[in-house]
């Protein structure tokens, strides 16, 4: 199975204050750590939400300021248009992807960790079903549709993702130890 991984990386960062995906962790951008993180799983990493020298960036679709939805729709048409079978998700807030976590979401159509809606598995099929579903009268909320497609919410609890959403998030954060 051909798989794409994709950062989601349009939002505001309204709870951090700054731009959390250019805010620096050991040496690096959050940004930087997600990408590497999920690249160890996938063929290929897109940014999704922005445009970042040195890595491949897709514009949300159909529009800016759709939230999680509209990159991830970016992600799944540029899948789709590549012959990926699917996408592996995550949010730039998140810079670690647990051994493991792929092959536990992978299966039978959507998936996501629960807790974590941004760290999903995504069949490049449902590229036109999203077009439908931006398109529609909604909240745009990954919830709605994450039922409407049905996702399975995958229980792990070994796979507790860290998300930083503010300032002292980050300066709490400490890479988990390996082994």
């Amino acid at each position: 199975m051909r798989l794409l991984g994709a950062v989601l990386a349009g939002g505001r960062s309204s709870r951090f204050g700054s731009d959390k995906a250019l805010a620096m962790l050991d040496g690096r951008t959050l940004l930087d750590h997600a990408a590497a993180a999920l690249g160890a799983h996938v063929e290929t990493v897109v940014i999704c939400g922005r445009h970042v020298p040195g890595m491949t960036g897709l514009a949300d679709r159909p529009a800016a300021d759709m939230g999680p939805l509209g990159g991830l729709n970016a992600a799944l048409h540029h899948a789709a248009a590549q012959g990926y079978d699917a996408v592996l998700t995550t949010g730039c807030d998140v810079p670690v992807y647990p051994d493991g976590l792929a092959q536990a979401l992978i299966g039978d159509g959507a998936a996501i960790l629960k807790g974590q809606q941004l760290a999903g598995f995504w069949p490049a099929s449902l590229a036109g079903e999203l077009d439908a579903h931006l398109a529609e009268e909604n909240s745009r909320s990954i919830h709605g549709w994450l039922e409407r497609v049905g996702a399975r919410i995958v229980e792990r609890p070994e796979f507790v993702l860290p998300n930083i959403n503010r300032p002292e998030d980050l300066e709490r954060f400490t890479f988990p130890r390996l082994g």
